[in-house]
Formats: C-alpha cells, structure tokens, sequence
C-alpha cells in the first residue's frame, strides 16, 4: 500500500515533555480511533524529524496506530554530542528519557487507556528494551530497526516480557550477528527478521518499505485493549 493511500483523519500536534529539569520537544500523531500509541526512541545522531521514522511512523498511524516521535536530547545536548559524541551511547539518559516520555504519555487524557508500544533504532533499541524490561507488562510491544538490542545487556533482555520484534538488514555487517546474540538472551515472544539485501540505514529501495510493513503488522497484533498501561514511571 502506497503510503499516502487510505490515510485516517489524524490530529496532530507539538508537545513539550518534562524530564530531569529539561523540556524535550515532541510530535504527536493520533488517528480516529487509534488502538494504541507507539513511542519512537531514535538513535544516534538523529531525532524527531528523521526521515525514516517518519516514514514508519506514517504507515503506523495509516494502520490506526498514534505515534510520538521526540527529540532525546535538547538543542544544546545535541550540540555537544555533534563534537564529543558523549550522548548517543548514554544508554542511562537515553534510558530515563524514554520513561519520562512514557509516563507523560499516559498523563495524557486521551492515551491514559491505550496500549504502548516502542519502537527503537539503532541505540535507541536498547534504551527502548531497558524501558519495557522495567515496566514489565506495562508495555505492549517493542520492534527494533536496525538497533543495538545487545547494549541492554543479558539481564534487561531476559526481563523483557513485551512481544519483541529485531528487525535487521541482511547486509549491515556485524549488527545482524549482534541481533542474533541479542534474540538468544529474550525469553519473551519474540522474532528476527532479517531484511534481504539491507544495510544498517535500510536505504536500499524497496527496505524501508518492508521496515514499516514489519512494524505495523507486529504493532496491530499486540497493541490490544487488554493490555494494562503504565500510570506511573518506576522508581
């Protein structure tokens, strides 16, 4: 399905998230009857505007899905990570801002009933997988484009109970073995899919595509009305 086909009506708009005394700056897509939210928890270097979560995220919301695509960091922690590339690997920062992300997600009157899910890339999956291995049940679903799910390390992979999908590119040397590596230690539903042909930034034609297919198949099977959202963030 072309991308722009079948579009639901969608409300959208700018928010601003709360976290450890900074604001970090969010877009939030909701179609008319969404059946769950998906938090985007993007990787290095990159933020909210990235070209491919957007597409991602388009095709989610196209399958009655809200998304929240948000900066990680702020403008000047953006700044000095271009120069010292302190941030990215932050697992911990990375880590807390999902969580604040998603407590205020659920303070929100119109997603405190829905379903969560998260969708990570590159280091951003692990900071995603650490999230739902501390919220437990909470969360609904969790896929990784193209991530890192080893920098969570054996034991927060092991606790994940949320159905996991890692997503990879056959091609994206080293980072498919990672994922392998990875996949041994969850113990919750889970699956590998290897993209035939894809490198780590799925820029191939055609990859992307089936990223977001990926996606939004895991995501409408999981995202369920029974599935208990969180109402506050862990300790």
């Amino acid at each position: 399905m072309a991308l722009n086909e079948f579009t639901p009506s969608i409300a959208l708009r700018e928010v601003r998230i709360p976290s450890g005394g900074v604001w970090l700056h969010g877009d939030l897509a909701l179609p008319a009857g969404f059946r769950g939210v998906v938090l985007f928890v993007h990787g290095s270097g990159s933020g909210r505007h990235s070209g491919r979560n957007r597409q991602v995220a388009q095709r989610l919301q196209q399958a009655g899905i809200a998304t929240l695509l948000f900066d990680l960091l702020t403008a000047q922690e953006e700044q000095i990570d271009i120069h010292t590339l302190q941030h990215r690997f932050d697992i911990d920062l990375l880590t807390r801002r999902i969580q604040d992300a998603t407590a205020w997600a659920v303070s929100q009157p119109e997603l405190r009933q829905a379903p969560i899910g998260y969708f990570g890339a590159s280091t951003g999956s692990a900071a995603a997988l650490i999230s739902a291995a501390r919220l437990g049940k909470q969360i609904a679903a969790v896929v990784s484009r193209g991530g890192r799910p080893d920098l969570a390390g054996p034991v927060a992979l092991a606790a994940v109970s949320a159905p996991t999908l890692l997503i990879v590119g056959g091609n994206d040397d080293g980072v498919v073995g990672l994922n392998e590596q990875a996949f041994a230690h969850l113990r919750c539903e889970k699956r590998l899919a290897i993209v035939p042909g894809a490198t780590h930034l799925f820029e191939e034609h055609g990859t992307l595509e089936q990223v977001a297919e990926l996606a939004a198949a895991w995501f409408s099977r999981h995202l369920t009305a029974d599935k208990p959202a969180p109402s506050a963030k862990p300790d």
